[in-house]
């Protein structure tokens, strides 16, 4: 603030000068026109010749003063001399210039500045008047600086002393005013240099300058999205490091008894175990890694994708474990692409961990269904099953990390839903979880007609509510105009 203060006092000095020398030319440049005009009127044709004749009062308005030296001369058409002093210079521009207009020029005479005010005149007429150009003499008045030199100082000196005192008064005054007005930023950084590394709690902005409140605002929101972010991440660790106590220790158990089993069948079966312990605990650590992908934003790249291509690829990647179940696991695909910005790997993730918890929760010879469709500008992604459903007051907590509903006999490690939420929520997509109205149905249809087919075999003799995941996603740009042109 103070920097600037000092680059432009030289400005002004600068700009100063200039502006006074041109003031100061103002009133000599008048007095000069006044001069030249006086003796271009005195100007006479004497005897055929061009000729001066001198007054008192000519001579009065030629007589040089204490401060500065004047010179004059008269020449005629052809640059004669007529009267004057012979050594003053001759403008170049003094043959062009019109009768009675008078011009000025800076020149030098004996090593000394000079300033020049010419015209012509016919001696025959008036000087305001044109006359015959044979006749025209130029008639040159001289002046030398110093009076304007005099003059310019004076009004430098009016301008500049006084800025010599307001200058240190402005930088004072400027300085005590950041002084007061940095004064609680100051305050407010050693608060915060003063702060633990793990202290998040908003910024007291009653001592902050009314003028910075929207910044410390701002700042008190990212801390309380920072905060959210580790509290979370605490929660997370928190509870991964809970789950994987029971795998590990299950693991240890099942080694130990390995080592102290005497026979063969024993020790196989301790290490069947250790090998479900093992293939468990991976499952796990799979899922914290790809929740900890999922929730990095500069992980997820979207790009325009087929939604149904997505699902169909992944559907299909299921059917041998489907088959394993006697699972009817079904592909419904729509008429034409379903467009939508997304991450393709991700994406697939959403439907893994989808169909893997339909699988798991499914009785043997139920029915799996994907969907993909359009629904007006949005695209949705339907998953049912003919499982035992989910009560309509655990909808919502399903999606919390590691819960899972009391009672439940599938294995599992209670991340599968929460990836799905994480997933679709980077996707600005909504997930919700409604009864598959259409499993009792189907079932009940499949087993009167006699059917063939995996839950006929099973022999499923009651209905069951089902589940139906639904995730409803934005339209991909391009497909929503056409949408909208249709």
């Amino acid at each position: 603030m103070l920097a600037p203060l000092f680059l432009l006092w030289p400005m002004s000095v600068a700009i100063t000068y200039v502006v006074a020398q041109h003031i100061a030319d103002v009133p000599y440049d008048r007095s000069l026109a006044n001069t030249v005009n006086l003796l271009a009127h005195q100007a006479r044709v004497v005897d055929g010749k061009p000729a001066l004749p001198m007054n008192d009062t000519l001579r009065q308005a030629l007589r040089a003063d204490e401060t500065a030296s004047l010179f004059w001369l008269v020449v005629d058409s052809q640059g004669r001399y007529v009267a004057g002093d012979r050594g003053l210079p001759l403008p170049k521009a003094a043959s062009t210039v019109e009768p009675g207009v008078v011009r000025f020029d800076d020149d030098s005479l004996r090593g000394f500045a000079i300033r020049v005010a010419y015209t012509r005149v016919d001696p025959g007429t008036p000087a305001d008047a044109q006359g015959p150009a044979g006749h025209l003499l130029t008639v040159l008045v001289a002046e030398t600086g110093e009076k304007r030199a005099q003059l310019a100082n004076e009004i430098i000196k009016g301008v500049i002393i006084p800025q010599f005192v307001v200058l240190p008064i402005a930088v004072l005054l400027v300085w005590f005013g950041l002084s007061r007005g940095v004064a609680p930023l100051n305050a407010l950084q050693q608060r915060l240099r003063a702060r633990r590394p793990d202290d998040l709690s908003p910024i007291d902005d009653r001592a902050a300058p009314t003028e910075i409140a929207p910044l410390v605002g701002a700042i008190n929101d990212l801390l309380d999205r920072l905060s959210a972010t580790v509290q979370t991440q605490r929660r997370f660790v928190a509870d991964a490091a809970h789950q994987l106590k029971t795998p590990l220790a299950g693991l240890r158990t099942q080694a130990e008894l390995a080592l102290r089993d005497a026979s063969a069948d024993e020790m196989q079966a301790s290490l069947r175990q250790l090998v479900t312990g093992s293939e468990r605990a991976t499952r796990l650590v799979n899922q914290l890694l790809l929740l900890a992908h999922a929730e990095n934003p500069a992980a997820v790249g979207m790009t325009p994708i087929d939604l149904a291509e997505v699902a169909r690829e992944h559907t299909t990647q299921w059917a041998p474990q489907a088959l394993a179940l006697r699972t009817d696991l079904g592909f419904e695909d729509p008429d034409g692409a379903v467009p939508i910005a997304g991450n393709p790997i991700l994406l697939g993730e959403l439907l893994n961990n989808l169909l893997d918890n339909a699988l798991r929760y499914t009785p043997r010879g139920g029915r799996i269904t994907v969907r993909v469709r359009r629904q007006g500008n949005y695209a949705v992604l339907d998953v049912e099953d003919s499982g035992p459903g989910i009560p309509l007051a655990e909808r919502e907590r399903v999606f919390d990390r590691f819960y899972r509903v009391l009672g439940t006999q599938a294995d599992g490690s209670g991340l599968g839903l929460a990836i799905v939420r994480e997933i679709a929520g980077k996707h600005d997509a909504v997930v919700r979880i409604t009864d598959n109205t259409d499993s009792a149905d189907s079932t009940d249809s499949a087993g009167s007609a006699g059917s063939a087919g995996p839950a006929a075999d099973a022999g499923v003799a009651s209905a069951t509510p089902g589940t139906r995941f639904t995730v409803t996603f934005p339209l991909a740009p391009s497909l929503h105009k056409d949408t909208l042109l249709e």
